[in-house]
């Protein structure tokens, strides 16, 4: 009985078995038959209506990702009829991302077993499920992607020059996939703190990073103050949100209940008790590495460090955030107490349950929309002249689901949609109810 044993503890599980395990693990995502928000369909309707997105600055624009619309559309038109295959494309990204992860933890000492397992753990968490569950995240793949091939670069290559090179080339097409890749400069000078033995590698990559981010903001830095933007205070930055929105991303991960971050504090005592988990969790990386727990803040601070001053907190906001935790708590384990190791043991738990519960909700929602949908665009295409279609939302079935489905969508499946569709009071007239599994019943 010995020798498997062995054998087994002999076995070196690369990236790419990483890749191949978590595209397995996240198989209820490509079974997803729909979609999960009204995203999805209005960037299907521009894939048919735009040709492309200016690839240069549109002052009155303040989001300008020309990477992640002109991918999003070209992908809109060859896979939204296949909801499947779109959400496998996602889902096949989202692994390659554990991959590079797991390619980096090797490349700072971890074992085999600790860098796989700190990357599939990274790909259960609530946010990287999101993010690789919902095609409007395409913005968040792309941009991490980019800090991670940029880590691999640093830790591979041994010419200075050369990263700063690729730095900036990496971090220019990062902040065209989404703005929140100025973090890669921040997160480069926290290695640079922190990684002591390749200083003159990280100090090459914050010089291309920090160049490619500071041309960026002073090109786009009119319509970042100026520009109109959707969203209310979501958009509007303000240092007092600081605190708050670091605490939600710390906190959101091992509440299992919870499906939305902005939700975190909306019921007190899970929060309470989420809060003396994480002080337990960071008692146990101090106990066995005091730089890596401070890693942990610091780092997850950093890549956290764009969004924390919005005014909400979002789960793909705080999808690179994940990957640096996942692989700072993996790191954690051989130096851990006995007690630390329980600790990390049910925070993990917690978040891998979290992210499987997510899974579950994203996949009803995508299970509803492929049904709403389609009986929406048949409503209306029925209803004469111009007349609005009143729903009423039925019992059990769930409001917001159907607020998003309904959002600002120009046309489905051909037919117009617009302001035709009105979700009404259930004491008000209304022409069809909507049933848990987004069927229309007729109610006239």
């Amino acid at each position: 009985m010995d020798a498997p044993r062995h054998r087994f503890a002999q076995i070196d599980p690369n990236p790419w078995v990483v890749v191949l395990i978590a595209c397995l693990v996240q198989l209820p995502l490509v079974a997803a038959p729909g979609y999960f928000s009204h995203d999805e369909l209005q960037w299907a309707w521009r894939a048919d209506t735009l040709g492309h997105v200016p690839w240069w600055d549109d002052r009155t624009t303040f989001q300008f990702r020309p990477l992640t619309f002109n991918l999003w559309m070209a992908l809109s038109r060859a896979l939204f009829e296949h909801p499947h295959a779109f959400h496998a494309l996602l889902v096949v990204w989202g692994a390659g991302n554990a991959g590079l992860l797991c390619a980096a933890g090797r490349r700072v000492g971890m074992s085999a077993w600790l860098a796989a397992l700190g990357a599939l753990g990274f790909v259960l968490t609530p946010y990287a499920v999101y993010v690789h569950g919902w095609i409007a995240t395409i913005a968040d793949l792309i941009w991490v992607t980019c800090a991670l091939v940029l880590a691999n670069v640093v830790l591979r290559v041994p010419r200075p020059p050369s990263i700063a090179a690729a730095a900036f080339v990496i971090t220019a097409i990062a902040l065209l996939g989404k703005e929140a890749a100025a973090a890669i400069p921040v997160a480069c000078a926290v290695a640079w703190w922190f990684d002591r033995d390749r200083r003159a590698r990280w100090t090459a990559a914050l010089i291309g990073s920090g160049v490619a981010t500071l041309a960026y903001l002073l090109w786009r830095m009119p319509a970042l103050l100026h520009a109109p933007r959707d969203g209310g205070s979501l958009y509007q930055p303000r240092l007092a949100n600081v605190p708050l929105r670091w605490l939600e991303y710390q906190l959101f991960t091992p509440i299992v209940p919870l499906f939305e971050a902005h939700t975190t504090f909306l019921r007190l005592a899970p929060a309470i008790v989420a809060a003396v988990l994480w002080c337990f969790l960071f008692a146990a990386l101090w106990e066995g590495n005091r730089r890596r727990a401070w890693l942990f803040v610091v780092g997850g601070a950093a890549l956290l460090s764009p969004v924390l001053v919005l005014g909400m907190s979002a789960n793909h906001y705080g999808y690179a955030y994940a990957a640096l935790s996942a692989m700072c708590v993996a790191a954690a384990w051989p130096a851990a107490t006995r007690r630390g190791r329980v600790i990390i043991a049910v925070f993990a738990a917690c978040t891998v349950l979290h992210g499987f519960a997510v899974m579950g909700r994203m996949l009803e929602v995508a299970r509803v929309q492929s049904v709403f949908s389609p009986a929406l665009a048949r409503a209306i295409a029925a209803q004469p002249g111009d007349a609005p279609v009143r729903l009423r939302i039925g019992k059990n079935a769930k409001p917001w689901m159907f607020q998003r489905l309904t959002h600002e969508i120009p046309a489905y499946d051909g037919v117009p949609i617009g302001d035709r569709v009105r979700l009404v009071e259930p004491v008000a007239q209304a022409d069809y109810e909507i049933e848990p599994d987004g069927t229309l019943q007729p109610l006239r």
